[in-house]
């Protein structure tokens, strides 16, 4: 990540999201917050997402002007320019609200920051940032407000960085003015233990671990996008998820996101979290020789399928093996046809996906150095009757796939036997 200059004194990144800026009361809210950090002698940036429900519309609308007519990179660059468009009108609107407060304040686009990324419209990635002034705008104590989601290409396109851009941005920007600090202010006060509507026992934890935090986000977590932590993790940025509903000056601690290092006393277990967006894919009497997983995991990731879980294991009938594997139910239904319409290529007698399944995990740094998670998750589930499907583990989480039905019982119950429960 290019930095824009030397790092001269206390700057900060504050990054509200959609339901933060969801009308012109709720932007005003947020003025007030800015307003209020401002006075305290911080040089901000604030990132932006489109208000509530604006980015939804503006899909509708693309996809409606383009029909079935225009599709693939002749639909997805000026698809680009439609939906960023809502994260201009936001920042436009914040800046307005800052100046009316009698604070100095400007809006900047993607393409003013040279915030430059790569050609994959819809999905870009971050490359860099040219000099655009911005350091000196944010030093000079202007407020520079910054439509988040969105960058340049080489090529002077308009692009985007998928849903949930608008952290990355922030993160991103915090990077490259070497910021204090990357507060994240969303509808909840920090990251909690487990989801508190269904354990309401969960705790708001005071720091987590760059590594938990990635784990959390791709697990089910939705309180941060997982590109904006791995590259917080990257670049060593120190992000605080807070509620950008509480009032100026209010207590509003959240959660600090950082390195393992900062966190002196380290769980063994620090989250729970579960995803229903599951499907298990099953081949039954695959041929069992060298080659046949690469064609078909290869070819899984050519249509763009994400496979996560995977188990092998022996069929009743000589050299073949039936093979399970997890995706998100959008994705089963595209991987079921192309498995299907390649059957006889790979070698396998029959398929079925099931979608009535849940994954759940436990999460925790302090696994490192712990024994006995395995067996006091298992003993757990066990106790409320619930059967485990598939597993899977890394390091810092073990993940297993139940019965759709069972969910809450189990995240309950595990929140429970790790000793997560407030009070």
């Amino acid at each position: 990540m290019g930095k824009l200059g030397s790092k001269a004194m206390r700057r900060t990144v504050l990054k509200f999201g959609g339901t933060s800026v969801a009308d012109l009361e709720r932007i005003a809210h947020v003025a007030d917050i800015v307003a209020w950090r401002a006075e305290r002698g911080e040089n901000l940036a604030v990132i932006v997402s489109a208000m509530a429900g604006e980015t939804n519309k503006l899909v509708g609308y693309a996809r409606g002007a383009a029909g079935d007519a225009v599709t693939g990179s002749n639909f997805d660059d000026e698809y680009d320019v439609v939906v960023s468009s809502g994260e201009q009108v936001t920042s436009g609107l914040l800046a307005l609200a800052l100046r009316k407060r009698g604070l100095k304040a400007r809006s900047w686009l993607g393409w003013q920051l040279a915030m430059k990324t790569s050609s994959a419209h819809g999905s870009a990635r971050i490359m860099g940032f040219e000099d655009s002034g911005l350091q000196d705008s944010v030093d000079s104590g202007e407020i520079a407000v910054i439509a988040g989601f969105q960058g340049v290409t080489d090529e002077g396109r308009v692009s985007t960085l998928g849903r949930g851009g608008s952290d990355t941005s922030a993160v991103a920007v915090a990077a490259a003015l070497e910021a204090d600090s990357c507060d994240i202010y969303t509808d909840v006060d920090g990251v909690y233990t487990t989801d508190p509507r269904i354990v309401p026992q969960a705790r708001r934890l005071d720091k987590i671990s760059y590594e938990e935090m990635l784990e959390m986000a791709s697990l089910g977590a939705k309180v941060l996008q997982t590109r904006s932590v791995e590259l917080a993790m990257n670049h060593q940025v120190r992000v605080r998820v807070l509620s950008s509903f509480a009032e100026p000056g209010e207590t509003n601690q959240g959660t600090y996101v950082c390195s393992e290092d900062e966190i002196v006393e380290k769980q063994v277990v620090n989250g729970v979290t579960y995803s229903r967006d599951e499907a298990k894919v099953t081949l039954y009497g695959v041929e069992d020789k060298p080659g046949v997983s690469a064609r078909i995991f290869s070819m899984l990731a050519e249509a763009g399928v994400n496979v996560d879980m995977i188990v092998q294991a022996n069929a009743r009938g000589p050299e073949r093996a039936n093979m399970v594997f997890t995706c998100t139910s959008a994705d089963s239904t595209k991987a079921e046809q192309l498995l299907l319409n390649h059957k006889a290529d790979i070698g396998f007698e029959n398929l079925s996906v099931s979608r009535d399944v849940a994954k759940v995990s436990v999460i925790g740094v302090g696994m490192k150095s712990h024994t006995g998670v395995a067996g006091t998750m298992f003993n757990a589930l066990y106790k409320k009757g619930i059967n485990i499907d598939v597993i899977s583990t890394s390091e810092i989480k073990i993940s297993v796939l139940i019965d759709a039905a069972y969910t809450e019982l189990a995240v309950r119950a595990l929140h429970t036997a790790f000793g997560l429960d407030d009070g």
